[in-house]
């Protein structure tokens, strides 16, 4: 299991996408984007329909391999304002079990600014891990942080071919989460807008099949060790 340290706190990075506090029990994931599918299906634009059991089986393999006593939804859990509506009542049923054996919390995101009461779990407007703060976008946040809205990928080259993968990127100060989300796409670290949330270099951790990797400083067309 990846690790990294955050204003003193140690933290688990999981293949998920999740980050976990051993110390305080919570798990913590970013950017479900649960019902983008029906989003789309209702534009016209027909998608399998099956993206929040996909998500919501990852979320439920992370919690089985860590045991929170929280879980912890940093914003944009559903990917538009009619997406709890439209759950489909088997991954309803499946959070409120979720919801009965730890504490299930919803952070509001861009895409999700006003959450229902009726959703298992409880909605709140922020939160804190110790000295750090759990936050969908950090763009105003000083930190330290844990925050999502970003989704960054990073461009890597695996036995001489570049792929891009969902990865963390972390300071010793901010920590950014890749989408959790089946369908969420993402934003490639380099990009000018997940930089300039880290004043210094930072380290890019890779999601790779099994493993995930640690690339040192700001990553420019790393090469990935042959898996």
């Amino acid at each position: 299991m990846s690790a990294v340290t955050l204003a003193g706190l140690r933290l688990e990075l999981d293949p998920s996408g999740a980050v976990f506090a051993p110390e305080a029990g919570v798990l913590v994931v970013a950017d479900l984007h649960f019902e983008k599918g029906s989003s789309f299906a209702a534009r016209g634009v027909l998608l399998p329909p099956y993206d929040s059991l996909v998500t919501l089986d990852g979320l439920e393999g992370a919690i089985g391999r860590h045991g929170p006593r929280r879980v912890v939804a940093l914003g944009d859990s559903f990917h538009d304002a009619g997406g709890p509506a439209r759950l489909d009542p088997l991954v309803r049923q499946r959070l409120g079990r979720l919801a009965a054996t730890a504490d299930l919390v919803w952070v509001a995101g861009n895409h999700d600014p006003a959450l229902p009461a009726s959703l298992p779990g409880r909605v709140a407007e922020c939160l804190e891990l110790g000295p750090v703060a759990l936050i969908h976008d950090p763009s105003a946040c000083r930190g330290p942080w844990i925050a999502g809205h970003f989704h960054p990928k990073a461009r890597v080259t695996v036995r001489g071919r570049a792929i891009t993968a969902r990865c963390f990127v972390a300071d010793g100060e901010r920590l950014l989460l890749p989408a959790f989300g089946a369908y969420a796409g993402g934003l490639e670290v380099r990009d000018p807008a997940i930089r300039r949330l880290f004043p210094g270099a930072f380290d890019t951790h890779v999601i790779g099949p099994g493993a995930i990797h640690r690339l040192a400083g700001r990553p420019r067309r790393a090469a990935l060790p042959a898996e």
